[in-house]
């Protein structure tokens, strides 16, 4: 009786799972290929670009879309010689991001105490961190579009050292507007 009773329990939750298939725009490495891209946010020629990709989520929202921009990302390929197994910026060089809605709007939290760019990523970490700006605005803004209020996003960047604190200044906030 037990066990039919947690079955039931855990049945009863999968049921009421809503998944949603939504762009999700991630600061991606051009590693390992012949093309760099020009951010027009950025201004900066690299090799590296944002870009979506779909993907089924279920979560919070809009917390998991911001969560899901960090997810590992292996490019599919035509080419047996192009052997790059990791894409996502975020993973490649251990940036954490977490979101949560507070009072004040959602808290978007970038934490760099583990930041390390490998050596075949050409790349600043204030380059990834304004990219992953990009990936995260954008991702935002598609979702928001749909929405009727307006959504204040707060961005903090957590677990500088001495050595990195000026990334601190990259901290940001802004609103999305709703939709007339």
């Amino acid at each position: 009786m037990k066990t039919v009773l947690l079955h039931l329990l855990f049945s009863a939750g999968a049921f009421a799972t809503t998944i949603s298939v939504v762009p999700i725009h991630e600061p991606i490495s051009l590693h390992a290929t012949d093309v760099d891209d020009i951010i027009s946010e950025t201004g900066e020629a690299l090799q590296a670009t944002v870009l979506p990709r779909p993907m089924a989520l279920t979560g919070a929202f809009p917390e998991v879309l911001v969560e899901a921009i960090r997810t590992p990302h292996q490019l599919p390929t035509s080419n047996p010689n192009y052997k790059v197994t990791e894409v996502n910026l975020l993973v490649l060089c251990s940036v954490g991001i977490r979101a949560e809605m507070t009072e004040e709007g959602l808290l978007v939290r970038l934490d760099v105490s583990q930041l390390k760019i490998p050596v075949e990523v050409d790349i600043t970490s204030r380059q990834l961190l304004k990219l992953t700006l990009v990936a995260l605005q954008r991702t935002l803004e598609e979702y928001h579009n749909l929405q009727t209020e307006p959504l204040k996003v707060i961005v903090a960047i957590e677990g500088t050292t001495e050595k990195n604190a000026s990334l601190t200044d990259l901290q940001a906030t802004f609103t999305l507007e709703s939709s007339p």
